[in-house]
């Protein structure tokens, strides 16, 4: 099973479309995937579809996400609290977050052992998956710590411009100091795979000469490897993510992969070349 943390301090990169577009490419490609959602704005839990309520009254996420499974010595493991979503076929398991997470720092920063439970908790599905994607906040936080403590390799989107290439820097500071605690805990240091280039525009000047610029300047300056891959800004993308169905009087968010929506479109074509490349990363 290989755990894969995607991050960047900076938000707006394309993150969270990079994750659920990625897991349902590797779905696609009969690898078994688990999303861990681990950003309380819970980008990636309403994108795959497990928000289902409109009113607090029918939320029935709060009492069973992520916050349970690091708060919880015992209880509340990875398979009791994952679900199944239908964003993609065949579709993979999330383990959801919720708005409320952000409340719970204060109190989780207090247990030391919290760092790790998301970490040992997978060890008990590590047979039941073949890659775990984990969707991090754009900061500096608890829950981004424990996800590069958990994960085995980093994923970087960027949109490769001048503010997210100066939170690069933070990035390297960020790795280099939770690399001081898995050294602590035995653990490896996190492989960093690279950038992903995402969001970019598709403009035939930008892409011919500036993209090739951009890059140059993240590799070079920033000594931060780009991956092959690249994530241009789609419509049918976002068409995809912001899919509804209407059930009575309601509208119901029914999002799904551009895999699924639109599989010959080039946004298609790009996540599967990611999944493609990634799975040759780390050697799956």
């Amino acid at each position: 099973m290989k755990v894969l943390a995607v991050y960047h301090n900076k938000g707006g990169v394309g993150k969270t479309t990079t994750v659920i577009n990625l897991a349902a490419a590797l779905s696609k490609k009969n690898k078994k995937v688990l999303v861990i959602d681990l950003d309380s704005q819970a980008n990636t839990t309403f994108a795959t579809g497990l928000v289902k309520f409109q009113y607090d009254l029918n939320d029935t996420l709060k009492e069973n996400y992520i916050y349970q499974v690091i708060a919880s010595r015992n209880d509340y493991s990875i398979a009791a609290v994952a679900q199944k979503s239908e964003f993609s076929k065949p579709p993979f398991d999330v383990v959801p977050s919720h708005i409320d997470l952000m409340e719970h720092e204060q109190e989780l920063i207090q247990q030391p052992q919290a760092l790790t439970r998301i970490l040992k908790k997978l060890v008990d599905v590590r047979s039941q998956y073949d890659v775990v994607l984990i969707d991090t906040p754009p900061s500096l936080n608890l829950y981004a710590r424990i996800a590069l403590i958990t994960a085995d390799y980093l994923l970087i989107p960027s949109d490769l411009r001048p503010f997210a290439n100066e939170g690069l820097r933070n990035v390297r500071r960020f790795v280099n100091d939770v690399n001081e605690f898995r050294d602590s805990i035995k653990k490896e240091p996190i492989e960093i795979l690279g950038v992903i280039a995402s969001k970019l525009g598709t403009a035939p000047k930008f892409v011919e000469y500036t993209l090739p610029r951009m890059i140059e300047i993240v590799e070079q300056h920033y000594g931060f490897r780009v991956l092959n891959s690249k994530i241009f800004e789609r419509r049918k993308t976002s068409e995809a993510i912001e899919r509804t169905i209407e059930v009575g009087d309601l509208i119901i968010p029914d999002p799904i992969s551009i895999l699924d929506y639109d599989p010959k479109s080039q946004a298609a074509e790009e996540f599967e070349k990611l999944a493609q490349e990634v799975m040759q990363l780390v050697r799956i």
